[in-house]
């Protein structure tokens, strides 16, 4: 073959990765979806649902393809008869749902929700994929995107939240912060605008999880605007969506709850902010001051006039705004380990977390410098909004999907100019070592790799650690509490953790799951297995148990032990028996016990 074949080759292929970008990207995620399912076969198989939120999510489709009302989110299963609020949306139910019909005719009910449970995570990977390729194409090179593609696949945090089983909204939430950075990204402004306005709204709706980010990509637009005054349209645009989008999001989506003003989700309260802060943003750029320095004083003015009206009108809002108790702040919500800063976590689970943000704070604060003209203040927003993200993780460990999935532009943009360097490298071990290991080094890969072999924070080994893990990984499978269905439909006195699986692989109802607005029932569970056998006996009366099930040596029982010694579940653990309760037997090897709870 000729060097001229060969050139005709290459250009061949440039031109299909410049024009085609797009399908590509669609092939590789199909491709991506296909493993993630062969591989999570099991999961699909035994409807591994292991987080609690997954387990409420398709109880929560289950209620709406059973005829509850669209705008009625009231978990009914939970601390019946009157149930408890959700803070959720139907968004992230509809595509479920969706497959679910779609897939029953063919399958039968039970493995069309396994395999849309399988399928839906992965809808949002493809959201995610596309908008990192538009931003990456924009920002570094249109011959660049694969590698955007690659160093997602790469980022650990990220892609659980997109794994097969994993229904809740955070995929969804990821997706949508993807093509914000594709919005910032977006060379043509009103389309750009458009983008993050719709994307931000889009997220808010479904929960408040990214506020934070929708509010700094809201500052960064602004910011460029006062910059550069011909960044008028996208604000313009970016404004009217937000307001607009959120509009819409809240009459179509809002539950008859979150009809009143709590702190927890789009609720009139943040509905109002939203609204007047776009309506702000249109006016700032419709009058479009010639100086600078009129446009920095005006959004500054426009700044504190809403955070003014937001002080005046929803006060209660300044605080927490799950607005629980401080009892159950203290016991519960405070040790939220996900809540807790970066640093406070163990060397071993931090490390793989923070090390790719900080490439991507890097490789986007070098494109800044490197870039020219306009390049730099499209540069300039990422590496604010990248470093924004890396300053989040110091707020919050649950912070790390979305931080990562933000350092893909920069990460992509430092490999994009080293590697090419290690290629062209007259030494031929450069060329081939030197380039797989710059690869490794720039993409963050080499962090999971490191940490298992540190002599730092070496997990425990313990038979206790060992019991616990085989108790949280036996418990709460559909064999163990499967078998329950064996029994007519009561309600069953259990961990608050192992609430949300119970109603979702039995016919039974539980007392409380681990969800702020449920705060009552959570302290209910708390005090009936933590004081004495009375208090116990009158709280399981209350909420019409008639049934106590424990795991022994779950996560959470231990709480119950350090915590309350001689207390209840203490006492009950190491086999004292009490007149009111009557042993239930159980399959031969069930980690489950089960009693009937005398009147």
């Amino acid at each position: 073959m000729t060097n001229q074949q060969d050139n005709q080759q290459d250009n061949a292929l440039v031109a299909v990765l410049r024009r085609d970008w797009l399908q590509l990207v669609l092939i590789a995620w199909a491709a991506i979806a296909a493993w993630q399912l062969i591989s999570h076969w099991p999961q699909l198989r035994w409807l591994v649902l292991s987080d609690t939120d997954d387990n409420m999510r398709l109880s929560q489709v289950r209620a709406l393809l059973g005829g509850q009302d669209w705008f009625d989110l009231r978990q009914y299963k939970l601390n019946p008869p009157r149930g408890f609020d959700m803070h959720w949306t139907r968004i992230v139910d509809l595509p479920i749902a969706a497959l679910i019909l779609l897939l029953k005719p063919f399958v039968g009910l039970p493995w069309a929700e396994r395999l849309a449970c399988g399928i839906a995570p992965l809808l949002p990977m493809a959201v995610a994929m596309g908008g990192l390729a538009y931003a990456v194409r924009r920002l570094v090179s249109p011959l660049a995107w694969p590698l955007s593609t690659l160093f997602l696949l790469l980022c650990g945090a990220t892609m659980l939240m997109f794994a097969p089983m994993r229904i809740d909204h955070h995929g969804w939430q990821l997706a949508s912060l993807a093509l914000t950075v594709a919005g910032l990204a977006d060379g043509e402004r009103r389309r750009g605008g458009a983008l993050v306005g719709l994307a931000s709204a889009f997220s808010l709706s479904i929960g408040l999880e990214m506020l934070p980010y929708a509010a700094g990509a809201g500052a960064i637009i602004a910011l460029r605007w006062v910059w550069d005054r011909a960044e008028a349209p996208r604000m313009i645009v970016y404004g009217a969506c937000l307001s607009g989008g959120s509009a819409l999001g809240y009459a179509l989506f809002a539950s008859y709850a979150n009809a009143v003003p709590r702190c927890d989700a789009l609720t009139p309260v943040w509905l109002s902010v939203m609204i007047e802060s776009g309506a702000l943003l249109v006016a700032l750029g419709w009058i479009n001051p010639a100086r600078r320095e009129g446009r920095l004083a005006l959004a500054a003015a426009a700044g504190a006039a809403l955070a003014a009206a937001f002080v005046l009108s929803a006060p209660q809002c300044l605080g927490r705004p799950e607005q629980v108790s401080p009892e159950l702040a203290r016991n519960w919500l405070n040790n939220v380990r996900e809540a807790k800063p970066i640093y406070t976590h163990p060397f071993r689970t931090a490390f793989p977390v923070i090390v790719l943000p900080v490439i991507g704070l890097i490789g986007a604060a070098i494109a800044t410098w490197r870039a020219r003209g306009a390049d730099r203040a499209v540069w300039g927003a990422v590496l604010l909004f990248t470093a924004f993200s890396v300053a989040m993780l110091l707020w919050q460990m649950r912070a790390g999907p979305a931080a990562q999935l933000l350092a893909v532009p920069g990460a992509v943009a430092l490999a994009w100019w080293i590697l090419p360097q290690t290629l062209r490298s007259r030494y031929m071990l450069v060329r081939v070592l030197g380039t797989p290991a710059a690869f490794v080094l720039v993409s963050g890969a080499f962090a999971g790799l490191v940490v298992q072999y540190l002599p730092v924070d070496k997990p425990a080994t313990t038979a206790r650690n060992r019991m616990v893990n085989r108790a949280g990984a036996s418990c709460s499978t559909i064999t163990s509490l499967g078998a329950l269905d064996r029994l007519p439909p009561q309600t069953i006195f259990t961990f608050v953790d192992l609430g949300p699986r119970l109603i979702t692989l039995t016919h039974h109802r539980a007392i409380a799951g681990p969800y702020h607005r449920n705060g009552d029932a959570i302290l209910d569970v708390q005090h009936g297995f933590g004081r004495g056998p009375d208090a116990f006996r009158q709280i399981a009366r209350a909420h019409g148990a008639q049934l106590l099930l424990i795991c022994p040596n779950m996560a959470e029982s231990t709480i119950y032990e350090v915590r309350n010694p001689g207390g209840f579940y203490d006492r009950l653990n190491k086999g004292e028996r009490f007149d009111f309760l009557e042993p239930v037997a159980l399959p031969d090897g069930s980690p489950l016990r089960l009693w009937r709870i005398k009147p």
